[in-house]
């Protein structure tokens, strides 16, 4: 294991759990062994993402100032 990678586990370790499953799940992607089981959306789920897309095709995106105050609340 190479010394970046040793160093980015132990960032996560210091994450909350359900976290470093989302970090777990996009470590199987990137090696192709997504072997993890899609999530199933909720309805409601899906017409948030149908309506995320359709301000995006609109160029409607997040302000710095917006995406600065989602970064700060989360401590990055």
């Amino acid at each position: 294991m190479t010394k970046l990678l040793e160093q980015a586990l132990e960032a996560a370790r210091k994450l909350s759990r359900d976290d470093q499953d989302e970090i777990a799940r996009a470590i199987f992607e990137l090696v192709g062994a997504g072997a993890v089981a899609p999530v199933l959306l909720t309805a409601d789920e899906r017409v948030a993402i149908e309506r995320s897309r359709a301000a995006a095709l609109r160029g409607e995106f997040a302000s710095e100032k917006n995406v600065a105050a989602v970064w700060a609340k989360h401590g990055a």
